[in-house]
Order: C-alpha cells, then structure tokens, then sequence
C-alpha cells in the first residue's frame, strides 16, 4: 500500500478522519445516557478504571495494604476480633452528626 500513492492519501485521509472523530468532545449526559444501557460488570470496570486512575497507589503502599485487608481477616476469622453489627455503625453515626 505504502508503493500506490493513491492508497497512502486514502490511509491519510483516513487517520485524519479519525483523529477528528476521536476529538469531539462528548457531554456529561451522553456518557451517562450512553453507559445507562451497560450491563453491570462493564459499567463496574468503567468505575474501576477511572477511580484508579483518580486515585493511584504506589505499588509499597497497595502491598502493605493488601497486607493489612489479610490480617483483618485472620483476626476476625480466628476470633481474635469481631465486627461491628451495620446498624449499630449506622446509629453511632447518626448520633454523631445530630440525625
């Protein structure tokens, strides 16, 4: 294709198209009208993505916190700890804020 140089024009003209494309910018509302018709493993991967980008972790930290989450669940499955009840949490965080 790179020897005819009527087809390199077209592959030209055709990335240049696309670039365009690619370029318009898209709104809030179409995004989420767009998104609305996801199934929800695609629309959690979406949320995924963009939240890690938002909120990235060196990979030390992302380690010792993996770290952390294991060692929770050791203690609360051996009994060493125990959780607290949601609506317990839920109350004591009510009477915190004044509701």
């Amino acid at each position: 294709m790179l020897l005819d140089p009527y087809g390199a024009r077209f592959a030209l003209v055709k990335v240049n198209f696309l670039r365009q494309i690619s370029a318009m910018p898209i709104s809030m509302e179409q995004i989420v009208e767009e998104t609305r018709h996801w199934p929800p493993e695609k629309i959690g991967e979406l949320l995924d993505r963009l939240s890690g980008d938002l909120h990235a972790i060196d990979k030390d930290t992302e380690v010792a916190w993996q770290a952390e989450i294991a060692r929770r669940i050791e203690d609360i499955q051996s009994g060493k700890a125990s959780g607290i009840p949601g609506e317990e949490v839920s109350a004591r965080v009510r009477k915190i804020v004044g509701r």
